[in-house]
């Protein structure tokens, strides 16, 4: 009777509902997606990572919101013939006097090719924080004076160096720049106002590059990259009256003086109208 009944009914329990077999396949399907999803792809992360701020901007560009003028737009971090500089302070002695706290530098393009926090030779008994960003732990661990000193050397011989009040950021450094290969956008004439004075960084970067820095703590690497873009948008008329300046200097020299009489001679001279 039982080999009967499985003649008539061969593995029914085995046979699927076809609606049900859709149904799996379907749930199976949203796994995968799902799981796709989560997956992290090795070569999209390295992607991304070489993009660094490049891909900043392409976001804010897919977000809708207009990129800062700031971000660099591509990844060339080489050290290029121009670079620009900024640095940061803290105070020591009684707080009146100014060490070095952080230096950065950019390239060209505008990709950070150094930037340090440094440890001052003298203990540091103001922060400065408010507008400096530096904070006890950022020097707990930093670099000390003379290995960063001597690392801006390198970076900078030989090239144009470009920063806002580059005296100050060269003193702090206790180093010193080839004059005809500075470009401090603090003395550019037509960056001067009115009265032929400097107008601060944050002004020049708002007026001609319509972004806003130094809105609170400051950011070295904004400023190198501010004064950088400020330079690049002007480079050629910058250069070129750099050229004439320095034809100008060079016709002076080559100007005889006019000679002073001997003092023998001007007496004899005196004399002389003394007598008539």
């Amino acid at each position: 009777m039982g080999s009967e009944e499985t003649k008539k009914h061969p593995k029914t329990h085995l046979q699927l509902n076809p609606n049900w077999a859709q149904l799996q396949l379907k749930v199976k399907s949203n796994g995968l997606n799902k799981s796709s999803k989560h997956t992290k792809n090795p070569e999209s992360e390295t992607h991304n990572s070489i993009l660094g701020k490049r891909k900043e901007r392409l976001e804010a560009e897919s977000d809708g919101s207009k990129p800062s003028p700031l971000t660099p737009i591509n990844d060339d971090f080489s050290l290029t013939d121009v670079v620009a500089m900024d640095c940061e302070m803290v105070g020591i002695s009684q707080g009146n006097k100014s060490a070095l706290g952080r230096v950065s530098l950019v390239n060209k393009w505008g990709n950070l090719i150094y930037d340090e926090f440094v440890r001052p030779v003298e203990r540091v008994v103001d922060f400065r924080t408010r507008i400096s960003g530096i904070r006890p732990r950022d020097l707990r661990k930093a670099k000390d004076f003379p290995t960063v000193q001597k690392k801006v050397a390198e970076l900078i011989e030989g090239r144009i160096l470009v920063g806002h009040a580059l005296h100050n950021d060269l003193k702090a450094l206790l180093l010193t720049h080839s004059k005809k290969d500075l470009r401090d956008t603090s003395e550019y004439q037509p960056f001067l106002n009115r009265n032929g004075r400097s107008k601060a960084l944050r002004h020049l970067a708002a007026e001609i590059l319509a972004v806003e820095i130094q809105n609170g703590e400051h950011c070295p690497i904004d400023d190198a990259r501010a004064a950088m873009l400020l330079y690049m948008k002007n480079r050629k008329q910058w250069e070129k009256s750099v050229k004439d300046q320095t034809r100008l200097e060079q016709k002076q020299k080559k100007r005889k003086p006019k000679k002073k009489p001997k003092l023998k001679d001007a007496a004899i001279v005196k004399a002389a109208v003394t007598a008539s």
